[in-house]
């Protein structure tokens, strides 16, 4: 097996957790201008969260669409502490995000940003890591083995099931 490969069929702990998207389109690569700030903000914002056990991130993923699309996958313990993050005007994210609103005026189309948030409770989630090192959700809290949570996804989905 490959390094850090976990053998077997795993799913993450259950619990309740807040996925957050997040990211950018760069509409006009020309105008540098217009996107550079926007794509240099995000890894200042994760490193500070990622030193801050106390900020409620549990982990995140970066991803790139194709040249154009950049998203990262957060997943947070509360809702509540995304939230308190973003509006706190002694981090990183507010003067990100007035600066991008600054520059938006005049960058006319040329970057697009988009985000999306998802409150997930216990039991609403199901997920399956096989052969794999820690992934996603798992890579976030933990990774256990399926027979914990159940064997199939309609077992892991309390949901599914009525409860």
């Amino acid at each position: 097996m490959g390094r850090g490969v976990i053998e077997g069929r795993m799913t993450a702990a259950d619990g309740g957790v807040t996925v957050f998207l997040i990211g950018m389109r760069i509409n006009g690569f020309r105008h540098l201008r217009s996107w550079w700030p926007v794509f240099r903000a995000m890894p200042r914002m994760l490193r500070e969260l990622s030193r801050d056990g106390e900020s409620g991130m549990l982990g995140h993923r970066l991803f790139f669409g194709g040249p154009r699309l950049i998203c990262v996958v957060q997943y947070w313990s509360s809702h509540e502490k995304l939230l308190a993050y973003a509006s706190a005007p002694d981090r990183e994210h507010r003067p990100a995000w007035a600066e991008f609103n600054r520059r938006a005026r005049s960058a006319r189309g040329r970057v697009g940003i988009w985000h999306e948030t998802y409150v997930v409770p216990a039991g609403a989630h199901e997920e399956m890591y096989v052969d794999m090192p820690p992934f996603g959700l798992g890579a976030a809290t933990e990774v256990v083995p399926v027979g914990r949570r159940g064997d199939t996804a309609r077992d892991r989905l309390s949901v599914a099931r009525g409860r």
